[in-house]
């Protein structure tokens, strides 16, 4: 594996045995430098949240979210993870080519067959980095955050989020559907949505462009972004970036989405 940095492996499984097995196949491959391990697809996706893996290899047959809908997760990042699916049974291979896996292993796990899988996932990740070997790549686009709830997991789309307000180690989602409360500094979300059309508009808050109606001034002569769901307070440092940034919006044709999306 001359000139190419070792993969940095996110493995997923629920079963603590097999998940076992599969890190210590990784961790003995010479393409691996570092194996990090989730026994959960929830748990997987708050690691990426917060870390960068040049591949996933994951389970099908899980609770709360299967591999295949983590995979279509992970595929609408801005640079995604390479997928190996790691499972018992061969009836999805189909559905997970065509989300975009580059390998399909079945239980147990070949040594022979890992190589292969790994071979392409290092290809892949080689390639990604030759294209802009200066540049940092974006920061992924989170298109949905878990929510839990009750003891059950849900998943809230970014599309369905009107504004974000900070709620100190947390954020509150305000959808239509109501208000969702997910563990994540605003900070950090901002970064991951900010390619999605939200902006900064407060220390405190997030506005997505299509969900604004209006902007208003409040009694105090203070600029409020009017959307369906209540007013979001806009700083005066912010005020400019939202203003050229509705402009924009609206060159584009894409102010109203947020309501047409609703209906």
């Amino acid at each position: 594996m001359t000139g190419t940095a070792p993969l940095r492996v996110l493995a997923v499984d629920d079963v603590p045995p097999a998940l076992d097995e599969l890190c210590r196949l990784l961790r003995q491959a010479p393409e691996v430098g570092e194996v990090v391990a989730a026994q959960d697809p929830v748990s997987a996706l708050r690691l990426i949240q917060g870390e960068r893996f040049d591949a996933v290899f994951l389970d099908i047959a899980m609770p709360a979210l299967n591999g295949l809908e983590l995979a279509s997760l992970l595929a609408k990042l801005a640079e995604p993870p390479v997928i190996v699916f790691v499972t018992a049974y061969d009836r999805h291979a189909v559905a997970a080519y065509g989300i975009g896996a580059v390998d399909y292993l079945l239980k147990p796990v070949r040594a022979e067959r890992l190589a292969d899988a790994l071979a392409r996932a290092s290809t892949i990740v080689s390639a990604r980095g030759e294209t802009t070997p200066d540049e940092p790549g974006p920061v992924p686009a989170m298109a949905a955050l878990p929510v839990e709830t009750g003891g059950r997991t849900y998943y809230v789309r970014r599309a369905d989020v009107a504004f974000v307000e900070a709620h100190g180690d947390y954020v509150r989602l305000h959808t239509r559907s109501g208000v969702h409360l997910v563990r994540m500094a605003i900070s950090k979300l901002a970064e991951y949505w900010e390619s999605a059309g939200f902006v900064r508009v407060h220390r405190g808050f997030l506005v997505a462009l299509t969900a604004v109606r209006e902007l208003r001034s409040d009694s105090s002569g203070g600029l409020l972004a009017h959307t369906d769901l209540g007013d979001v307070p806009v700083s005066r440092r912010h005020a400019r970036e939202l203003r050229e940034a509705l402009l924009q919006a609206a060159q584009r044709g894409e102010l109203g989405r947020f309501e047409r999306r609703a209906r």
